[in-house]
């Protein structure tokens, strides 16, 4: 189908960073809106298929709100800015990330390509709708992967507006793509992306585009597919970040030393306040190792549950947001007299591949979410839904849980004596320290058990230093020996 607008637009003007759940996957927050352009011949309509160009491998897309300009706009004030839009749609800003390189910046052939921005598949009146109460969702293959509303975007529709036409006229037709939530991430021939923006029983219905590929080389003149690991970061989002800072050595390593070691190393580098106070595990002789993605409670108010609390709230999209390797850190305010997760959300984290769930609140079905297998940290058990006590707020953020500051990429180890946090620039040394640790510890252990007093053995000094070593190397040699 074609794209609904009928008359082409003189411009099409794209968002760079405008949801606070995106900029926390991007690592920056911008002070002041910037843009880039699409040309026209890049719309397309629902049902139409987004090609990726042979020889490219990352193909993005963005769930995005467009915007309509219905009357031409000239130096307007922020507060008059929504008066200038006749019609909302839904779009996808899609791109190839191998071509970026190419026009660092302008994004011109990156996101230009013919049929890279559907837009449809209806219009709605933005006489009708309130400009802070749209959301936004996305699916791929039918999984809901982008979940956000506009109310607490960085840049509102009307400022966005107001700062462009300073120095752009804004004609009729003109579109607005106005910003991604967290979640966009790469796609494949053969897959479908839809998006919807919907208010109040209004929607868009669903913009429906296959995923294909083109029939023919790209041509040899200009500049040709390239990638590196920058674009691939920047392509996946920071699921891909994050699981590239956690690799399989450092998961090894950081599950192979207790908690109460990388806590006292962590003091050692002038960290001593790390830990997550107050939670225990649901299941006693586990152990977690993973990368936090947050989630934020704040305290219930009754006359913003109903926007906050309802639906497809910050809590489930943290959930359907979780990547395998995740650990969902929850900020409840050490507030357990309500539930923060249940059963059927915990399940839904274990299909998603979270590697655990850590909240200084309450949780609910105690003993079927133990029975799960999966590692839950939590205040204490609570029959109350969170309702009682929190609204969830927001994801991808940095929070406090039980007392300590956790940022969306940080490692999170748990075992029986609770929970702390490792920044990631420090996980390898940390490994090294506990491991070394634990192996003075060990010696010491044999010393106390044969009969010798702690006195200057624990912690291991001077005196003991020579007798150590010599321990050391005959474990050592004892250890090569073996087959």
């Amino acid at each position: 189908m074609p794209h609904p607008l009928g008359n082409p637009p003189s411009k099409i003007i794209a968002v760079h960073l405008n949801y606070p759940s995106r900029a926390a996957e991007r690592g920056r927050t911008p002070s002041k809106p910037s843009y880039f352009l699409k040309p026209p011949s890049s719309l397309a309509g629902t049902q139409e298929a987004i090609v990726r160009p042979r020889g490219c491998e990352l193909m993005g897309f963005e769930g995005e709100i467009a915007l309509v300009i219905g009357s031409r706009a000239q130096n307007v004030r922020p507060e008059d800015g929504w008066k200038h839009v006749r019609w909302v749609t839904a779009a996808n800003d899609a791109g190839v990330y191998d071509l970026r390189y190419a026009d660092r910046g302008s994004n011109l052939r990156s996101k230009g390509a013919d049929g890279f921005t559907p837009l449809g598949p209806r219009l709605l009146d933005a006489r009708a709708v309130d400009p802070e109460a749209l959301r936004l969702r996305t699916w791929v293959n039918g999984e809901l992967v982008q979940d956000d509303t506009t109310d607490t975007l960085l840049f509102p529709f009307g400022e966005l507006i107001a700062d462009l036409s300073r120095l752009v006229t804004l004609e009729p037709w003109d579109v607005i793509l106005t910003g991604t939530p967290a979640g966009a991430s790469v796609v494949v021939p053969g897959d479908m992306v839809e998006v919807e923006v919907s208010t109040d029983g209004l929607s868009t219905g669903r913009l429906r585009n296959p995923i294909g590929t083109a029939d023919h080389d790209l041509e040899p003149w200009g500049a040709q597919p390239r990638l590196d690991r920058a674009e691939r970061e920047s392509a996946y989002g920071s699921a891909y970040v994050h699981e590239a800072l956690l690799d399989e050595q450092l998961a090894t390593g950081l599950g192979s030393v207790a908690v109460a070691t990388i806590s006292a190393q962590l003091r050692k580098l002038g960290l001593p306040h790390m830990s997550i106070d107050g939670v225990h595990s649901s299941t006693p002789g586990t152990r977690m190792v993973g990368v936090a993605h947050t989630l934020r409670y704040l305290p219930l108010r009754e006359d913003l549950f109903q926007r906050h609390g309802n639906g497809m709230n910050a809590q489930k999209r943290a959930i359907e947001e979780l990547r395998p390797g995740h650990v969902l850190v929850m900020d409840a305010r050490r507030d357990a007299s309500s539930g923060t997760l249940g059963d059927i959300l915990a399940l839904r984290a274990l299909k998603k591949g979270a590697a655990g769930v850590v909240t200084d609140g309450g949780l609910r079905d105690s003993a079927a979410v133990a029975e799960l297998g999966l590692p839950v940290f939590h205040a204490g058990a609570h029959p109350s839904v969170l309702g009682r006590r929190h609204v969830p707020w927001d994801t991808g953020v940095p929070i406090a849980c039980g007392g300590a500051l956790v940022q969306p990429g940080d490692i999170l180890v748990g075992d029986d004596d609770g929970v702390v946090v490792v920044p990631p620039e420090l996980a390898q040394q940390l490994i090294n320290d506990c491991q070394e640790q634990e192996r003075e510890e060990r010696f010491i252990t044999e010393q106390v058990a044969a009969g010798e007093g702690i006195d200057g053995l624990y912690p291991l000094g001077p005196h003991w230093r020579e007798a150590y070593e010599v321990w050391c190397e005959k474990n050592d040699n004892a250890e090569g020996e073996q087959p």
